[in-house]
């Protein structure tokens, strides 16, 4: 009888030890970031923080910190990296059917169809600092992460592990609209968002979340060329032009290769069809009004995920002098390094 109440006992003081040390860490963070640059956003109200070079809302840096401080990267990880809205969620969820097919042969047992993909690879600045333990989604023996650090800014972890690293890019146009039109959905927490010529403007000069932007990318460049072993680099127009000879290479990437006998019967083919867009916004799971967390207080349905997905939706958006500035700035930024001729923007 004393065992059967002593266990509940010790596990609540465990707990309240763990929330403790985590909100310790929290202030810690909290008050360092107090002392870092402040600017005004390039989308809304909500103030941006310089850290390293990049910009971020401070839930997201002291994710940052967090992430920097109590992730550990093992070997066998896969980390999805993106800039925001270049192709996150897709990504996720063809890693995740990837590295997890041959658990789901019956399709009533598959996660996807009943998860967002956002929810089935967890952010390392984002998800796992919610969890007191720091490292907590270790518990779920899970081996694939996503993050929309910068490559300068990864834990250290990652780059001693060896694991290994799955980046998409998108045509910064799109990934602009995209961005800008995801933070409109929730002027309750930015406030009133920048006018679409201002925030533009901002976004040029680097000012972005996350950003900026044009550094974002070819720092993920520059690791894949430096080791394409443990970088794999993709380009999201190119692969929604054609996406099955990419899917078998991403597999290939992550070790989980398919089999003759798996091509045999049109495995690919099927993963294919199960992650692409159009699949994925007639979930059920993504049409309701089922919410996540983005970051503290902030809420977004499911369906805000699955917006579009076009490539060159820019072109309702911006003015031709518009795409004309940031086309330069790619030109001037990329130029002599082989990026713009692994993957044309459209």
């Amino acid at each position: 009888m004393d065992s059967e109440t002593t266990i509940p006992s010790q596990n609540q003081e465990e707990t309240k030890m763990e929330s403790t040390e985590f909100e310790k860490n929290q202030k810690r963070y909290q008050d360092l970031i107090a002392t870092f640059p402040h600017v005004k956003s390039s989308f809304s109200q909500a103030p941006l923080i310089e850290y390293g070079g990049h910009w971020f809302l401070q839930p997201l840096l002291e994710g940052c910190l967090h992430a920097q401080d109590f992730f550990q990267a093992r070997p066998t990880d896969i980390l999805v990296c993106t800039y925001p809205k270049s192709g996150t969620t897709w990504l996720k969820a063809l890693t995740f059917i990837i590295a997890n097919r041959s658990r789901f042969e019956d399709d009533s047992s598959n996660p996807l169809l009943r998860s967002n993909p956002q929810d089935l690879v967890p952010f390392i600045e984002l998800d796992l600092p919610l969890f007191p333990k720091g490292d907590g989604i270790r518990d779920k023996e899970n081996n694939l992460f996503a993050t929309h650090l910068p490559h300068d800014l990864l834990p250290a972890s990652i780059a001693k592990s060896g694991c290994k690293m799955v980046y998409i890019w998108r045509d910064p146009k799109d990934a602009f609209i995209s961005l800008w039109a995801f933070i409109e959905q929730q002027k309750s927490y930015f406030g009133s968002l920048n006018s679409l010529e201002e925030s533009f403007d901002m976004f040029c000069r680097g000012n972005s979340v996350y950003g900026p932007c044009l550094d974002h990318v070819f720092e993920y460049w520059k690791a894949y060329q430096e080791n394409p072993d443990e970088v794999l680099f993709l380009k999201y127009e190119t692969m929604r032009a054609d996406p099955l000879p990419h899917v078998r290479r991403l597999a290939q990437f992550m070790g989980y290769g398919f089999t003759v006998e798996e091509e045999e019967i049109g495995v690919a083919e099927k993963v294919v069809n199960l992650c692409s867009f159009e699949t994925l916004k007639n979930l059920e799971v993504n049409q309701g009004e089922r919410n996540r967390e983005v970051i503290p207080a902030v809420y977004y349905p499911n369906s805000a995920y699955f917006r579009k997905g076009k490539v060159g939706d820019w072109h309702n958006y911006l003015t031709q002098e518009m795409a004309a500035r940031i086309d330069g700035l790619m030109q001037e930024k990329f130029k002599g390094t082989g990026l713009l001729e692994h993957g044309n923007t459209t």
